[in-house]
């Protein structure tokens, strides 16, 4: 009866029981039955040929080892789950899994999804995108007109589910940042990355311009300096490393150093306090450095260039991110606790999505400029990167 039902979204509502009839939705897509009465979980969700996202938490199921794979573990994983028939099940239910089985192939075919389309699929990474629209509390940067003649475009967004603790997993981001500074940022001239604790980021914010002598900064590993002064304390130290190095030429950090030459006023991204975070394209803040127990990021690239060079940086930042995300959860060493999840979930399969929360850049009246990722966005790394959205 309701053939093209893709979402539904039933949690916190003292639901009891969800029948095998689940499967009669062939087109749904994202389940929500979370904190509920559930105590099973029928095999017939397996059935589901598009199920992709499911919420079964905060129900007290029977099977145990369900209930600790629907609080770690992917939708994938799950519903895999599921389709063995669950603990103590396997072999009598054999007879209806072939049936099941029969029915996916036939499902699959009838919808033109090749097996090797759904392989592929599996192996991508995962984000999932919050919309401002559900989120109770979005983040919002406001754009003052002086930066039109500076530095005029930002893209912004929160990035949440991030995992830096274990290992080398923090310098391992930090290298990454510096790669694409140097690759697709060329070097910072074409655009810039700032990365931020997101709770150290104190709400609203401000991308706006100031004089080189009142823009104050406590840059990155360094005490509380005017703009001008550190301008000219890098510029001494790019000069002195060219000598050491015996090059004619200027380096990397002389290009970016230049192109705040002649300006007026300098870029910059103010907290809820007046202070300075970023600086682009220079340094950010030691205020809101990120650190091994970091989880939320909020993320901000800068361009004096075009937009569309913003968007095109920040894909590539979340898709680098997540990649690490990924790398870090295969190989770390973690708890008992977490190698039995890693068991449950299968090879992989602990990689959950990361959260992306759409951040809105306005200008001084309120009228949004940027809204990043839009429906269109993440689009360049969409071959690597599946997006929930």
């Amino acid at each position: 009866p309701f053939p093209l039902l893709s979402r539904l979204d039933a949690a916190d509502n003292e639901v009891a029981e969800l029948g095998a009839d689940i499967a009669a939705l062939p087109a749904l897509k994202s389940l929500d039955v979370a904190n509920n009465q559930l105590r099973e979980l029928p095999a017939a969700l397996a059935d589901c040929p598009r199920l992709k996202e499911a919420n079964f938490r905060g129900n007290q199921l029977r099977d145990k080892r369900l209930e600790k794979m629907v609080n770690g573990c992917q939708t994938k994983a799950i519903l895999e789950y599921l389709r063995a028939g669950g603990r103590g099940k396997g072999k009598a239910e054999g007879a209806r899994e072939d049936v099941r089985k029969k029915k996916r192939e036939k499902q699959k075919k009838d919808s033109g999804d090749g097996e090797q389309d759904e392989v592929e699929e599996a192996s991508k990474l995962l984000v999932k995108v919050l919309h401002v629209s559900e989120n109770p509390a979005p983040l919002v940067v406001k754009v003052s007109p002086g930066v039109k003649d500076v530095r005029a475009f930002i893209v912004c967004c929160v990035l949440k589910g991030v995992n830096l603790k274990p290992g080398n997993a923090l310098k391992r981001f930090l290298t990454m940042q510096t790669k694409l500074h140097e690759d697709i940022c060329e070097k910072r001239t074409v655009a810039t990355i700032a990365t931020h604790d997101l709770q150290l980021v104190k709400a609203p914010l401000t991308y706006d311009v100031q004089p080189p002598d009142e823009l104050k900064i406590m840059p990155l590993g360094r005490k509380e300096i005017k703009a001008k002064d550190l301008l000219r304390q890098l510029q001494l130290e790019a000069e002195e490393q060219r000598k050491q190095k015996k090059r004619q030429n200027v380096s990397g950090l002389h290009k970016y150093l230049q192109l705040l030459d002649g300006k007026d006023n300098y870029p910059c991204l103010l907290d809820a306090e007046g202070a300075v975070i970023s600086f682009p394209p220079i340094t950010n803040s030691e205020k809101t450095k990120i650190r091994k127990e970091t989880q939320d990021l909020f993320l901000e690239v800068t361009s004096d260039t075009s937009l569309q060079i913003c968007k095109d940086v920040m894909d590539t930042l979340i898709l680098k991110i997540a990649e690490l995300n990924r790398s870090t959860l295969q190989n770390k060493e973690g708890s008992g606790s977490d190698m039995e999840l890693d068991a449950l979930c299968g090879p992989g399969n602990l990689n959950l999505p990361l959260v992306v929360e759409q951040v809105r850049v306005v200008d001084t009246d309120g009228n949004l400029k940027v809204l990043y990722p839009s429906k269109t966005d993440l689009a360049t790394v969409s071959s690597l990167l599946t997006v929930i959205r």
